[in-house]
């Protein structure tokens, strides 16, 4: 269980320092749209940490909105090295987590529920 909460408080604790970091240090245009860091695992040896974000704010067709998560992902890939830095800075861990970006679809998922139940 120790261990368990220990990966916890690793995640939230980079999930913060990602989110400041949208608001001030990351100067990419790819990623002035609304941006939440929807959660964060930590693997058990701490030596991954999967980054789930969800772009928010996005209108169009489906294609569009794949379209700018596909960029926001290739602009979290490209300031990876700066972003796990900082962690590492701020966090002062023996061994800072390699970044894995991923997007959260379950914001997605829970829209097309919702259309489905209000059809009903």
């Amino acid at each position: 269980m120790s261990k368990n909460y220990r990966q916890g408080r690793i995640g939230e604790e980079i999930r913060r320092i990602i989110s400041e970091m949208l608001l001030s240090d990351l100067k990419d245009p790819r990623l002035d749209s609304m941006i939440s860091i929807t959660d964060v695992e930590v693997t058990k040896d701490n030596s991954y940490a999967t980054v789930y974000f969800s772009p928010l704010g996005v209108n169009g067709t489906d294609e569009e909105i794949a379209a700018h998560q596909e960029e926001v992902l290739e602009a979290f890939n490209s300031a990876k090295g700066f972003i796990r830095n900082r962690i590492g800075h701020e966090m002062k861990l023996r061994h800072t987590p390699e970044l894995i970006f991923k997007v959260d679809h379950s914001m997605e998922i829970s829209r097309h529920i919702e259309d489905i139940i209000r059809t009903l």
